[in-house]
């Protein structure tokens, strides 16, 4: 493919003001992220658009729990396919309205996404994900009872944890591949993915879903590899990748090798949860082919193309 990219954006961008995060900010939000998106389309790239889902996560687990005594919870393979059904028709909706705008007819359509993972990842072994809000010691040991684990976090409540294994392949790559290739902009790999293991018994080959969910960064690092995209680009908070930050020696990182920045990595300059799993996307994508990375927030995609600001990371 030429001139793509993969744009990757967080689940959190698409609430703006934790005050205010119900529907109509959250629509509020997605329309100002697609007028950046829309701007790399009319600048000539072909896209493919991941995104996040971690408060929508949990705030269909609160659904479920505050109506557990009527109707029947949700798997969380059916909740990380359902979150991306609304997110994906919601970026799908407002990037093809934006596009329209600027009179450019350019399709714009989203896939259901599974991403494979190995059910022997050590992660199943120790889960770490927190989902969902936090509860009583009480409400812990019901939910222990149906299956789930729980963990006390810090002294501020019990929260459910999950395992988040390393994706291995993203299993509808072939077709977000021909889409992209027929000329549309594609929403793929929401939440990273539906996590699914495959069985198989002599020819006949089998998928289902988990109880896990996928690193956004990493899975979207893996799918821009597979695609052999031109530039992997990771929006977050931030317009710059930092390091010593909030400290007085904090330095941000404008232009650098993937061999500083892994350098950086192994020094811990980058929080687990936070910056961390989308440098080790980025230097995981250029591992494998990729040709250039940047990181830099939603509101400074068009000057960090300009390299005006955000950090740009190349194999050498």
């Amino acid at each position: 493919m030429s001139r793509t990219a993969l744009v990757a954006i967080g689940g959190n961008s698409l609430i703006t003001d934790k005050n205010n995060p119900d529907i109509p900010h959250q629509w509020d939000a997605v329309r100002e992220t697609c007028r950046h998106l829309a701007d790399m389309v009319e600048d000539g790239w072909r896209l493919i658009v991941t995104h996040g889902n971690g408060p929508q996560v949990g705030y269909i687990l609160r659904r479920n729990e505050l109506a557990a005594h009527e109707v029947h919870t949700t798997p969380l393979d059916l909740i990380v396919a359902d979150t991306q059904g609304a997110i994906g028709y919601m970026l799908q909706q407002a990037l093809s309205n934006e596009l329209f705008s600027r009179n450019m007819e350019v399709p714009v359509v989203s896939v259901v996404t599974q991403v494979l993972v190995d059910e022997n990842d050590p992660a199943f072994t120790a889960p770490s994900k927190p989902i969902g809000g936090f509860m009583t010691e009480a409400q812990a040991e019901l939910f222990q009872s149906q299956g789930w684990q729980v963990v006390e976090d810090a002294g501020r409540g019990w929260r459910r944890v999950v395992a988040s294994p390393r994706p291995v392949r993203i299993v509808e790559e072939q077709a977000i591949r021909h889409l992209v290739s027929a000329g549309g902009v594609v929403i793929a790999v929401g939440g990273g993915g539906i996590p699914v293991v495959q069985n198989s018994k002599g020819e006949l080959r089998e998928i289902r879903g988990v109880m896990a969910v996928i690193d956004k960064d990493w899975a979207s690092g893996l799918l821009a590899a597979q695609l052999d995209v031109d530039l992997l680009l990771i929006s977050t908070g931030v317009p710059q990748v930092c390091i010593n930050f909030n400290t007085p020696q904090q330095e941000n990182l404008g232009e650098i090798t993937a061999v500083q920045l892994r350098q950086y990595l192994s020094e811990g300059h980058f929080a687990p949860g936070s910056m961390r799993p989308k440098v080790e996307a980025v230097l995981d994508f250029l591992d494998n082919g990729g040709k250039q990375a940047l990181i830099t927030s939603p509101a400074y995609i068009g000057q960090a193309m300009r390299k005006e600001t955000g950090t740009w990371i190349t194999a050498e």
